[in-house]
């Protein structure tokens, strides 16, 4: 006899199944974010979850290994098509190919999921949600700096106070200056904008060892440093650690002092505006994208504080960035078309917003439940639904078609607050039972034996039919 071949129940790796309670919940902060945005003037639209997979470029996975970093197949033209990285590549596509029909420049907003075929680890799923907001089409800083400003007013409409989170930015080109000015050699650039991004996790000490010789950490693996002079790594340090933009650092880069003029005029457009450095400040050690941005960068960071794999307390974190990316459109159209933009990490926020009780989750009560004790008279407990529902309340009819017991424990399950119960002796009085589930396990708690709670029928009252909507009203008020 040949065993049938049965698919284990399993979630793929990498990805999640989400609940009632999250899905509404994100739905909230969405809706709320979308109203900061829409107030600022960004439009909506919408790219497909599948590009091109040439579409998304050099800043992602290699053309050679369509596979490596997204998820991709090949179609029947034999084209290597792939599951979108994120957001902003399709949004350069899109505009590539629309840009005689869009006002210049291009304000919008999108919403949706992006996929990541990398190693899952802890917090970090192969599919996760983006909120993208870009300008595209406008050089100037006050681009940059309205969306800095956009953030910040976003994190605050969401319920954060100030102290809470603040928006940091800094400049790709003045990141350029300093390796120029202090000639920091080619070939160890890479390490040296990663030394600095680690400051806030490693501190002073730890990244003087990555410019240095290198680090060993507490697993005792080894990572090999820049090899950096005293002098480079003194100044790297004054650099990471600057509260306060500074000429000398970049002084002989005509690149650097391109950065510092953006910068000061982002600045000014926030003293202007009202938004202090409790809100929004410079900060030299944010990197980001380290050949996908041009200029200005910014990072929102959380200030409160969690607790890690290893139950230490840190900071939440970063929920956000983004940057100004003038090239990616000209990889369509081969003309430079400036563009900034800023990225949510939707679930990261919706975590961060539970953890200080500004996630809205459980507002919506669970359907009270009409159970079907005659099966003849199944006309009439529908009835009774479509009544509650036209007096505004959540309710569902049973349709299984199991017995009273199983119908409770069903409801329960559901978290339904009520049951409404009419069997043939409650019929022929013209009446309905509405019984209290929440109360109803609460007394319960206090009962000996099953025959006392069978006696007592707690929380359990009758009604006229008539008078069924209101009365359910008046037991969900309570």
């Amino acid at each position: 006899m040949i065993k049938e071949h049965r698919p284990k129940a399993r979630v793929a790796k990498g990805f999640r199944d989400i609940g009632p309670d999250e899905i509404r919940g994100t739905r909230r902060m969405l809706a709320k974010i979308q109203e900061v945005y829409e107030a600022y003037g960004f439009e909506p639209v919408e790219q497909p979850f599948v590009e091109y997979t040439e579409a998304l470029g050099k800043f992602l996975p290699d053309q050679d290994r369509p596979n490596a970093g997204v998820f991709s197949f090949q179609d029947d033209d034999e084209q290597w098509l792939s599951l979108r990285y994120d957001l902003t590549a399709p949004l350069a596509r899109f505009v590539a190919e629309n840009q005689q029909k869009l006002p210049t420049p291009y304000r919008s907003y999108r919403q949706g999921w992006v996929f990541r075929n990398e190693k899952p680890g802890p917090g970090r799923f192969r599919q996760f949600m983006q909120f993208d907001a870009d300008t595209v089409g406008s050089a100037s800083p006050v681009a940059d700096a309205e969306v800095c400003m956009m953030a910040a007013d976003t994190m605050e409409a969401l319920g954060l106070q100030r102290g809470q989170y603040v928006m940091k930015f800094n400049s790709r080109k003045l990141l350029t200056g300093f390796t120029e000015t202090f000639q920091i050699p080619q070939d160890v650039e890479l390490i040296w904008l990663r030394a600095l991004d680690k400051l806030d996790r490693l501190g002073k000490e730890g990244v003087a060892l990555l410019l240095g010789e290198g680090r060993k950490d507490e697993s005792g693996d080894f990572t090999k440093g820049a090899g950096l002079s005293e002098k480079q790594i003194e100044a790297s340090l004054s650099f990471a650690t600057s509260l306060v933009l500074d000429a000398r650092f970049v002084q002989d880069s005509k690149t650097g002092e391109e950065g510092l003029r953006d910068l000061e005029a982002m600045q000014g457009l926030f003293a202007a505006a009202g938004y202090g450095a409790d809100r929004i400040r410079y900060d030299s050690s944010v990197v980001r994208g380290l050949e996908y941005y041009t200029g200005p960068v910014f990072e929102c960071e959380l200030l409160m504080e969690t607790k890690d794999d290893e139950g230490h307390m840190v900071r939440f974190g970063s929920v956000g960035g983004g940057g100004r990316y003038d090239d990616l459109v000209a990889r369509f159209t081969g003309q430079q078309v400036p563009a900034t933009g800023f990225s949510i990490g939707v679930s990261r926020l919706y975590s961060a917003l539970k953890l200080v009780g500004k996630a809205e989750e459980s507002s919506i009560l669970a359907p009270v439940v009409v159970l079907v004790m005659d099966k003849e008279r199944q006309g009439d407990y529908w009835r009774m639904v479509q009544h509650l529902r036209q007096g505004g309340i959540r309710a569902e009819m049973y349709v299984g078609t199991a017995g009273m017991k199983a119908q409770m424990k069903y409801a329960d399950k559901r978290g339904a607050p009520l049951v409404v119960i009419q069997g043939g002796d409650e019929k022929a009085r013209g009446e309905v039972q509405i019984k209290d589930l929440r109360l109803g396990a609460e007394l319960a708690s206090h009962i000996a034996s099953h025959e006392e709670y069978a006696l007592k029928r707690l929380a359990q009252v009758s009604v006229p039919e008539a008078d069924l909507v209101s009365a359910v009203k008046k037991a969900l008020a309570q």
